[in-house]
């Protein structure tokens, strides 16, 4: 039977994959994985006025990225294509016509100046804003009539005037809504498009979909979605409505308050194994207290019945925990690799590959997103800078005698190990009777730029000792 489990994501075109849609995306590639079914990616591109240009081709990139990997749908053909509700328009007429047929839809010729101002009469008399059915009572040659005159409409859904509806959603069981709170949905637009609510269950039950796991916000859709589902006499797929992600301040989390993108977040250097684990936090729990998961941990422990009810916070300085633990402790290769475009961004020589590594090794260790390794990074490249007061401090004369003897020390061999530094260090400390900040202070900040930051051995181990040597002659008598 599990085998047979199909669940699908269907994100529409109109822009970046938001983290929601991740989310969204992620539990069912986990749940279909964990059951053995299948991952499908359907594209619903039907809106035409919403439509983002490339907007395709970054969501196939992101969820490449990312390392979700579908197993039907654009570039993967399976039986059940096409896979963009834009080249399946001819199944929606069809299915339309039949619904008009069968009495439960009707052409509907309103103008949007018409339902715009029954909305707001709705709303100044503090009602529910809906269709009002007016055109529900047009006779077959009334609306044949209209046609023929080549008045532009819609069809709606023609739904029941009384009673309810009581459904099993997966998270929150049984749900009731009374039908008078449900509008006369418009299936097919004036533009020969579908709207969402026809071409997703049409779609949903030709691709066989099984199991239907979507944000919340898609709760009070249902009714119309399974009024649907009955007057075509068609078995309705399992669904489950995951709880709404929310800002700490519990309002809902959305693109308006600041970047919600999963390419947002991967450019500024967050790996794709924290948004994976991150996002699988927002509203899963694992039995237990862990929260460190890979893709495979987290396919293996994934249980739909421990999805919560309540909305989940995106808890920014826990993604910055998380990202922070996984640039520490994920190979220092894959690290280097996935940092060299910042480096290029920024114009720096990463050409060293051994230098190169020292630094990564070492920043990598005090960031919590790549594109802040550079910050870290800055002051192993070129020439640093100084101020009055830095140049004060040069010119004292214990600072003077360390950068003489360090200069010479340092010229009497041309490779120096950290434990040959950190000798010397002692020994020109000892040596020179210079200790504690009067000693560290001028030394770290005449090679590093600063006074406080790693041990001489690490900041002279990437460097080199020419690059040191010549910082060092750098501050000798500054003007």
């Amino acid at each position: 039977m599990n085998g047979d489990i199909r669940v699908r994501f269907a994100p529409s075109p109109t822009g970046y994959l938001h983290v929601g849609s991740l989310r969204t995306a992620l539990y069912n590639y986990l749940y279909a994985r964990k059951v053995g079914g299948k991952f499908i990616l359907r594209i619903e591109d039907t809106d035409r006025t919403r439509f983002v240009e490339g907007s395709v081709e970054n969501l196939l990139k992101t969820l490449k990225n990312i390392g979700l990997e579908y197993d039907e749908g654009p570039e993967k053909e399976g039986e059940y294509g096409p896979y963009f509700q834009s080249e399946r328009t001819e199944l929606y007429k069809k299915y339309a016509d039949e619904l008009i047929n069968k009495g439960v839809a009707y052409h509907c010729f309103c103008t949007k100046e018409k339902l715009d101002k029954m909305r707001k009469e709705q709303i100044a008399n503090k009602e529910d804003p809906k269709y009002d059915g007016s055109c529900r009572k047009l006779t077959e040659s009334e609306v044949q009539e209209k046609i023929k005159k080549g008045e532009s409409y819609v069809i709606r859904l023609k739904i029941p005037l009384e009673g309810e509806i009581t459904f099993y959603d997966l998270l929150r069981e049984k749900v009731t809504f009374p039908w008078n709170m449900v509008d006369d949905q418009v299936l097919m637009k004036s533009d020969g498009y579908p709207t969402y609510h026809l071409a997703n269950v049409v779609d949903d039950h030709l691709m066989k979909i099984t199991h239907v796991i979507r944000g919340e916000e898609w709760l009070s859709s249902v009714p119309k979605h399974l009024y649907l589902y009955r007057v075509f006499n068609w078995k309705p797929p399992k669904m489950l409505h995951l709880p709404l992600l929310l800002n700490p301040d519990k309002s809902k989390l959305s693109k308006r308050q600041g970047d919600v993108a999963v390419e947002d977040f991967l450019n500024k250097g967050y790996l794709p194994e924290t948004l994976i684990n991150f996002v699988a936090l927002l509203g899963w729990h694992p039995k237990g207290d862990r929260e460190l998961f890979t893709l495979t941990e987290l396919v293996k422990e994934f249980s739909l019945k421990r999805i919560n009810k309540a909305g989940a916070v995106f808890d920014i300085e826990k993604l910055n925990w998380m990202n922070a633990h996984y640039i520490r402790h994920l190979k220092l290769d894959y690290i280097i690799n996935r940092s060299r475009t910042y480096f290029e961004q920024a114009g720096l020589d990463i050409s060293d590959d051994k230098k190169y590594k020292k630094i990564i090794t070492f920043a990598r260790e005090r960031v919590s997103h790549l594109d802040d390794i550079i910050r870290q990074s800055m002051m192993f490249f070129g020439d640093l800078e100084f101020s009055e007061e830095d140049k004060r401090l040069f010119s004292q004369k214990t600072s003077q005698k360390i950068f003489l003897y360090w200069i010479r020390e340092l010229n009497n061999k041309n490779e120096w190990s950290d434990e040959e530094i950190n000798n010397l260090v002692k020994k020109s400390s000892e040596e020179l009777e210079i200790k504690g900040k009067d000693f560290y202070f001028p030394l770290r900040l005449a090679l590093f730029g600063s006074s406080h930051g790693p041990d001489i051995s690490i900041i002279i181990g990437i460097l080199g000792k020419d690059t040191a040597v010549s910082r060092l002659k750098n501050c000798i008598n500054p003007e």
